[in-house]
C-alpha cells in the first residue's frame, strides 16, 4: 500500500475553521454574504474530500503530518478506506444541511444565527478532523472539539429545557471522554503507539484480562456518542435542539462519530483476529443487538416526531455496530456501507419535521393526517426515507441490510438474522402509519386551498436527499462510489479477503 504525503486532508478540516472565523467577522449585518460563506466553504470542503477519492479506489493512502509529539505520537491525518467513506459522507450532506439550515432559521425568525452557523461550521471541521485522524490522539482531539462546538447547538434556544438538554449532553459526552482518554494512555504504554491499523494492532501487547478491559472501556466510550443503551438518554433530551442541529447530530456528525469511534476500535485497533481469539466479537453483538430492538420499541411509543426519529437512530446506530461485530465481510461491508445509507434517509427525516414545524408547527405524529395532500413533496421524500430505514427496496437501505443478513448467515449466528427482521417489522410499525394517515387519511381541520410546501430552501434540500437515497438503491456506487469504498475497507480489514 503506497502512501503518499499529501495536505489535501488537513485543507479539508482547515477550510470550515477559516469559514467560521469569516462567518463571525462578517456578523448579522450581512446576512446574505455570512450565508454565503456557509455555502461557499460547504462546497470547497467536499470539492477536496472527493478529489482523494481517485487516490484511495487505486489502493493509496494519504498522509498529512502537522506535529511529531513523542516517539510513536502525533498529531496526524491519515486517509483511508473507512476515513474517506465517513469523510465524504458528511461533507456531502453538509451542503444539503447547510441550504436547509438557512430556510430553517430564516423561516422562524431565529435568534443569534451567527452563532448558530459558526458553531456548525466549527463541528463540520472537527468531523473532518475525525475522519481523518491516523491514529487514536488525533481521533481523541477532534471528538472533544466537536463535542464542545455542537454544545450551543443543542442549547441554542437557550430555554430552560434547551439547557438542561445541553448539560446533559455535556455531562454524558465528557464523562465518556476521560474513558476513552484513559484507555488511549493506556495503550501507548502497552504498545509505544497509537496510529491506526487495518485488522488492529493490539494482539499480542497484554494479557486477555486486561485487553478485554481495554476494549470495554473504550466500546462504553465511543458508545455513549452513538447513543447505545442504557448510554442514550442525552440523545432524545438534545431534541430540544433545532430541526438541523438535530440533522447534524444524527446523520452528519455526531452520533455517526460515535459509531465511526467504534468501527476505528473494533477493526483498526482490536481487529477480527484479536476478538474472535478473546470471544469479544459475540458480546459486542449481543449488546447491540440489545439496544437494536429496545429502542425500537421505544420509538413506537413516541408521539413526538423528533423523538421517533431519535429511538430510530438509535436502532440503527446499533445495527452497524452489530454488524462490524460479526467480523465476517457481507456483515463488515454492509455495517459500512449503512452509515453512508441512514445518513442520507436519517437526515431526509429530519427535514421533513423540520419542514412541517416551519410550516404547521406541528411537531406529534398524531397531528399529520391528511398533511401529504397539503404537503406531497414533503411526505413523498418522508415516505422514501421511511421505506429505506425499513429496508425496503429500491431504497438503499435495504442494500445494507441485506448484506448484514447475510453476515449473519456466513458467521452462522442466526440470532441476529432474527434482530434485523424484528427491527425492520418495528420499522414498518412506526414509520408505515404516518405515510397512510397523512396521505389516506383526512385531516382535523379543513385544508387551507392557499397552503403549500415549505420555503424552497428547505424543500430542495429535503427532496434532493430522498433522492439520493433512492438512486443509491439502486446504483450503490453512483456519485460518490461509497460501496466501492466500503468493500475496500472491508478487504484491507480482512488482510486482503
Amino acid at each position: 500500500m503506497e502512501v503518499i504525503v499529501s495536505i489535501r486532508p488537513f485543507l479539508a478540516v482547515l477550510v470550515t475553521l477559516i469559514g467560521a472565523l469569516l462567518i463571525i467577522f462578517t456578523g448579522e449585518r450581512h446576512r446574505d454574504l455570512r450565508e454565503s460563506w456557509t455555502i461557499l466553504v460547504s462546497v470547497l470542503k467536499f470539492g477536496i474530500v472527493i478529489s482523494m477519492v481517485p487516490f484511495v479506489l487505486n489502493g493509496w493512502t494519504l498522509e498529512y503530518t502537522i506535529i511529531s509529539l513523542t516517539p510513536g505520537v502525533s498529531l496526524q491525518f491519515r486517509v483511508d478506506q473507512l476515513g474517506l467513506f465517513f469523510g465524504v459522507l458528511a461533507s456531502a450532506l453538509w451542503i444539503a444541511t447547510s441550504v436547509y439550515s438557512i430556510g430553517y432559521v430564516r423561516g422562524l425568525n431565529e435568534h443569534a444565527q451567527t452563532r448558530y452557523f459558526f458553531n456548525f461550521a466549527l463541528a463540520l471541521s472537527a468531523t473532518m478532523g475525525i475522519a481523518f485522524a491516523g491514529n487514536l490522539l488525533t481521533l481523541f482531539i477532534f471528538y472533544e472539539i466537536l463535542t464542545l462546538s455542537t454544545y450551543p447547538l443543542v442549547a441554542h434556544k437557550e430555554t430552560e429545557d434547551a439547557i438542561m438538554g445541553g448539560r446533559k449532553y455535556l455531562a454524558y459526552i465528557l464523562t465518556a471522554g476521560v474513558a476513552i482518554l484513559f484507555a488511549i494512555i493506556f495503550i501507548y504504554a502497552i504498545t509505544g503507539t497509537l496510529d491506526f491499523k487495518p485488522g488492529g494492532f493490539l494482539s499480542g501487547h497484554a494479557s486477555s484480562a486486561t485487553l478485554i478491559f481495554l476494549f470495554v472501556t473504550l466500546i462504553l466510550g465511543f458508545g455513549v456518542k452513538a447513543a447505545i443503551m442504557p448510554l442514550h438518554e442525552w440523545l432524545p433530551t438534545a431534541m430540544i435542539a433545532p430541526t438541523p442541529v438535530s440533522a447534524l447530530l444524527h446523520a452528519v456528525a455526531v452520533v455517526k462519530a460515535g459509531v465511526f469511534g467504534c468501527l476505528r476500535i473494533i477493526l483498526y485497533v482490536f481487529g477480527p483476529d484479536l476478538l474472535d481469539s478473546l470471544d469479544l466479537w459475540i458480546l459486542s453483538a449481543y449488546f447491540a443487538s440489545f439496544t437494536v430492538i429496545v429502542s425500537g420499541m421505544y420509538a413506537l411509543t413516541q408521539d413526538n416526531l423528533k423523538r421517533r426519529l431519535a429511538f430510530s437512530t438509535i436502532n440503527n446506530l446499533a445495527i452497524i455496530i452489530m454488524g462490524a461485530s460479526l467480523l465476517t465481510p457481507s456483515a463488515i461491508t454492509g455495517s459500512i456501507f449503512h452509515m453512508a445509507g441512514h445518513g442520507f434517509m436519517k437526515i431526509t427525516l429530519f427535514f421533513v419535521a423540520g419542514a412541517i414545524y416551519v410550516k404547521t408547527h406541528k411537531e406529534n405524529v398524531s397531528e399529520l393526517d391528511g398533511l401529504g395532500r397539503q404537503m406531497p413533496l414533503t411526505m413523498g421524500a418522508f415516505a422514501i426515507g421511511a421505506m429505506g430505514i425499513a429496508g425496503t427496496p429500491p431504497v438503499c437501505g435495504f442494500i445494507s441490510k441485506w448484506y448484514l443478513a447475510l453476515g449473519s448467515l456466513e458467521a452462522k449466528e442466526i440470532v441476529f438474522l432474527f434482530v434485523l427482521l424484528i427491527s425492520a417489522l418495528l420499522d414498518v410499525a412506526y414509520f408505515f402509519p404516518i405515510i397512510y394517515n397523512s396521505f389516506f387519511k383526512g385531516p382535523e381541520e379543513a385544508i387551507d386551498p392557499h397552503f403549500d410546501e415549505a420555503p424552497m430552501k428547505m424543500l430542495a434540500p429535503l427532496v434532493i436527499t430522498a433522492i439520493i437515497s433512492l438512486v443509491l438503491g439502486i446504483f450503490p456506487n453512483a456519485f460518490f462510489n461509497f460501496f466501492n469504498i466500503a468493500s475496500m475497507a472491508t478487504g484491507k480489514i480482512l488482510g486482503g479477503m
